[in-house]
């Protein structure tokens, strides 16, 4: 198993255990992500996305409505506000060890450790988007998440991310 932290930074030497802004009820950790679900980092750190994956418990109508016109298993929306900044974000991903990383959450790939960490090494990486489509993740572009969200939430699919949602742009009339 590979294990990765995402930063748009490239020079981090060491990784101190911190409380993260969304998750205040927890103690300080260093995060990171399994190989199958890295793909989720891929984008600038502010980037609000949302990603989802067929799985076998959708409605029929589910299945149409999300996945009709596709054949891919997952798919990725992005603002289209988004896209230049993508086009021209390096990341920098670092393989992490795995000695102190304990599981945190199955379905989305991540774990945590309680302790300071030391990249094993960092990788810089471009062409965010072609390496999506080389992943044959359906990558697509909207005006507005909003929309998708509601959709998402109200929907039989259970394997999903919301991320940064706090940076989409407000519905109209907000």
């Amino acid at each position: 198993m590979q294990l990765y932290h995402f930063s748009e930074e490239s020079g981090i030497e060491v990784f101190m255990p911190r409380v993260k802004d969304n998750r205040r009820d927890m103690p300080p950790v260093v995060w990171a992500i399994d190989e199958e679900h890295a793909f989720t980092f891929y984008f600038p750190r502010d980037c609000p996305r949302i990603v989802y994956t067929r799985n076998g418990g959708m409605s029929a109508a589910d299945e149409k409505q999300f996945f009709g016109l596709t054949s891919s298993n997952i798919v990725v929306t992005v603002e289209t506000g988004w896209y230049e900044r993508i086009q021209r974000t390096t990341l920098y991903r670092y393989r992490m060890p795995e000695d102190t990383f304990q599981l945190f959450d199955a379905c989305a790939g991540y774990y945590i450790s309680r302790e300071t960490v030391v990249p094993l090494e960092v990788e810089p990486m471009t062409r965010l988007l072609d390496r999506l489509m080389q992943l044959n993740i359906d990558v697509r572009f909207t005006p507005n998440l909003h929309p998708l969200r509601d959709a998402i939430l109200a929907s039989s699919i259970t394997d999903f991310g919301i991320h940064r949602f706090g940076n989409a742009k407000a519905v109209s009339g907000e």
